[in-house]
């Protein structure tokens, strides 16, 4: 049976399969709900079931919580409708025009730097993948599994698809790609996935905080925006455990200096006395907090650990005043066998 869902103030409606989420019918039919995970954890697909009921599938407790529940709330990641519905969820604009593709691709080339390696991987020459700047696409295993990872290149900059992937002790993919990957080898992706990505339709000045490999989506709008002569006020900040962890560094700093509307603000958490570590210290969202008053007429856009990520909106929302609908964030979850961190 399908059950129709109609959603609310876009008037958009679509039909919804027995076995699909609320989430998956929509983007196969092109409309553009806000989204991360996929997988019950992050909460940003949640929304207003205003009529109709739905199964909440594998929502977590976490991201849904009872008293959201209690308010009408779903994950429209897990969820299923039981019949007719109409929810309330603010769309994604221009998402759903982008066509999620199902390709093979080439490991071009393999770059270690510190723990974290750089794929380069090189699309079939008959093939493109559009995308916006942030988003994500899965890597898909032979045992069916799959590994979610962020673009780290900007579309314009299309001619490989830039992964960083941070080694993850005993991880069976991140030990793979470290000790076994060789160049040339074939894998299939599926994407591209996600709305973390730049809101050019403002004029607001951009705040962007990132911990350890959260730098790659982060890295692919900021080409973007330069690439697009955006000048907005970009103020950067990316955490890590040890300077060695801003494994990109240099390169945050030339966005710096090359351009005037960028200011980069790296932030070390575990700093050793050998380290000689001359700039910011402690946590990465609370150098935010110490550098600004108000968050009222600012973006900000989050991405790495979810403890960060969290923090992030919870203080930035509650302490300095940022419209809740200002924040974008992308959490990386590590996947259950410790295989890769999600994205």
């Amino acid at each position: 049976m399908t059950c129709q869902v109609k959603v609310l103030p876009s008037g958009h409606s679509f039909g919804v399969e027995a076995h699909e989420t609320i989430l998956e019918a929509a983007l196969r039919q092109s409309v553009g709900l806000p989204y991360g995970c996929r997988d019950g954890a992050c909460g940003a697909c949640k929304g207003k079931v205003v009529e109709g009921e739905v199964e909440h599938g594998g929502a977590q407790d976490k991201a849904l919580s009872a008293a959201d529940r209690a308010q009408g709330m779903a994950l429209f990641c897990c969820a299923k409708p039981k019949g007719d519905l109409t929810i309330e969820a603010r769309e994604v604009a221009g998402v759903g025009d982008i066509q999620i593709k199902t390709l093979p691709c080439r490991v071009e080339k393999i770059d270690k730097i510190h723990d974290v390696a750089v794929l380069k991987l090189k699309l079939p020459v008959s093939e493109r993948l559009q995308f916006k700047a942030g988003q994500y696409i899965d890597i898909l295993m032979k045992d069916g599994k799959k590994r979610s990872f962020s673009i780290a290149n900007a579309p314009h900059d299309d001619a490989f698809i830039e992964l960083h992937i941070r080694h993850q002790p005993g991880g069976s993919f991140s030990d793979y790609v470290f000790n076994t990957m060789k160049e040339k080898e074939i894998m299939r992706f599926k994407g591209p996935l996600g709305s973390f990505f730049l809101r050019e339709d403002s004029d607001k000045p951009i705040i962007m905080v990132a911990s350890g490999t959260g730098f790659a989506p982060i890295k692919g709008i900021i080409e973007h925006a330069i690439h697009q002569g955006i000048t907005r006020p970009i103020v950067f900040y990316w955490g890590a455990r040890t300077p060695a962890d801003l494994y990109l560094a240099e390169m945050a700093g030339q966005w710096q200096a090359q351009h005037t509307n960028i200011t980069f603000i790296p932030v070390v958490s575990d700093a050793l006395p050998e380290h000689n570590w001359q700039g910011r210290t402690g946590f990465v969202h609370q150098a935010v907090l110490d550098d600004f008053d108000s968050l009222a007429g600012y973006q900000v856009y989050a991405c790495g650990a979810p403890v960060m990520v969290e923090a992030a909106h919870t203080a930035f929302i509650g302490e300095r005043s940022l419209p809740a609908d200002e924040f974008f964030s992308d959490a990386f979850f590590l996947s259950k066998d410790m295989g890769s961190a999600s994205k």
